[in-house]
């Protein structure tokens, strides 16, 4: 039988009564009637609960998320989407700037750290905080200071705490042959795509003209699925974004952002915008802010004329300050400088943000990225060992903090050759005809797309 992830209605209400708890809806009248026909709670981990439910509960469940949709929002003047709107609410949106250069080996280094990060996280995506600290450390690998490995863990544990499935044959240590294929690289893929047919000023419609062109349905998951299906349906953007989609503010734009950002060095403005155009296909508030966030830190970093903190700050500068992604960076990077263990500061994250929120959320993520770089001033290992030690979407995260912190290290030959090695300078990937690409490859062209109008 076939459970397609992601979209089932008895599946997504479950994720959109919390999405309304969390945006200042009041949606406990929808979740008694949910729960007095015997709905069930949304998957944990999975995209699909194991059954199908009955044609009465699902007819229910789409009733249900067309009325939570209605319901009015107390946070909304705080969180708006729209982007003159953004804009207004943020007192120290940058100016904009003549764009300065970067190097094509600036931005293989970022490809690389990106990469790296992301291949680090994968074997123990989904895996919950204590698990990933205990299999690191049955290696003598804590903190992570190389990728894991299955080598020396207890068959105990490992019954108790599997590796990702679909991800232990080619991102554990034993196992890497080059950059398996992983969607925190497919999307960075798609946007040189974009910025080649459409240029700078492209369209969120060129956004989704591009996907249904290159990107096969089954490489996208939570939000970009439910966009997808969308499209399919006849919806047009934005609306793309909201109908039926609780997942419209977790972590799928932020990995999108990347491109935005490597093609608008020193400009966190024109990045942040660009990454808006591309965000608002599949994402509303939060979510959105995520990717604006990346894109304009990304943006600084490219520069070549900044540290870590100033990166993180300027991509503060194009988050609505009153917004919950910008109260949970603040006190993310406020915890990095206040301890030196960064245990401590991962269990105090995890205290405020893990019963809230789903694990791939954009607000605990995107808090964790921005206290790795923190807690390491930038270092590369150690931005990406704390990202992904960190647990939640690990290699989203540490593909993101890999990106910021290959960046800040300049050239591919100052990242530590246990790191980038492995990836033999290849890249799997089912976009376009991108399927074993070199990251030096990928940084010219990225470099050529910097300078397209």
């Amino acid at each position: 039988m076939l459970r397609l992830t992601w979209v089932q209605p008895e599946d997504l209400i479950g994720h959109e009564l919390r999405q309304a708890a969390q945006d200042g809806r009041e949606p406990s009248r929808i979740a008694a009637r949910w729960r007095a026909a015997g709905g069930p709670e949304a998957p944990l981990t999975a995209g699909a609960s194991p059954t199908p439910a009955s044609r009465y509960l699902r007819g229910l469940a789409e009733d249900l998320l067309d009325e939570l949709a209605d319901l009015p929002s107390a946070s909304a003047d705080d969180e708006p989407t729209g982007l003159e709107a953004i804009r207004a609410a943020c007192p120290d949106w940058p100016a904009p700037v003549s764009r300065p250069t970067t190097t094509p080996d600036r931005l293989e280094a970022a490809w690389l750290g990106r990469a790296a990060g992301c291949l680090l996280g994968k074997p123990v995506e989904k895996l919950p905080l204590d698990a990933v600290r205990r299999l690191a450390r049955s290696t003598g690998n804590w903190p992570l200071a190389g990728y894991f490995t299955a080598r020396g863990v207890p068959a105990d544990l490992l019954r108790e705490h599997p590796w990702n499935r679909r991800s232990a044959a080619t991102s554990l240590a034993e196992n890497i042959d080059g950059m398996p294929e992983d969607d925190d690289l497919n999307y960075p893929l798609l946007n040189l795509i974009l910025l080649r047919r459409h240029g700078t000023a492209f369209t969120t419609a060129d956004v989704a003209r591009t996907w249904l062109d290159e990107l096969p349905a089954g490489r996208t998951f939570t939000a970009e699925r439910v966009a997808y299906r969308n499209l399919l349906c006849g919806l047009e953007p934005p609306h793309t974004a909201r109908h039926r989609n609780p997942f419209r503010e977790w972590i799928g734009a932020l990995i999108r952002a990347d491109v935005h950002g490597w093609t608008h060095p020193g400009d966190p403005a024109a990045a942040a915008e660009q990454a808006y155009r591309d965000a608002t296909l599949t994402h509303t508030r939060n979510g959105v802010y995520a990717a604006m966030f990346t894109a304009a830190a990304i943006a600084t970093a490219a520069s070549g004329d900044h540290d870590v903190h100033a990166c993180l700050h300027a991509g503060l500068t194009v988050v609505p300050p009153r917004s919950r992604l910008a109260a949970a960076v603040r006190h993310a990077v406020r915890l990095a400088g206040e301890h030196e263990d960064f245990d401590t500061v991962v269990d105090e994250l995890h205290a405020v943000h893990a019963g809230g929120h789903h694990w791939v959320h954009a607000v605990p993520n995107t808090a964790l990225i921005a206290a790795a770089l923190t807690h390491a001033d930038g270092d590369f290992g150690g931005s990406i060992s704390r990202a992904v030690g960190g647990g939640w979407d690990t290699d989203s995260n540490g593909a993101t903090a890999g990106s910021i912190a290959g960046l800040l290290a300049g050239h591919p030959a100052a990242l530590p050759d246990h790191w980038t090695a492995p990836l033999k300078n290849r890249l799997a990937t089912s976009v376009g005809d991108f399927d074993g690409i070199g990251f030096d490859t990928l940084a010219h062209l990225t470099h050529r797309e910097m300078h397209r109008p």
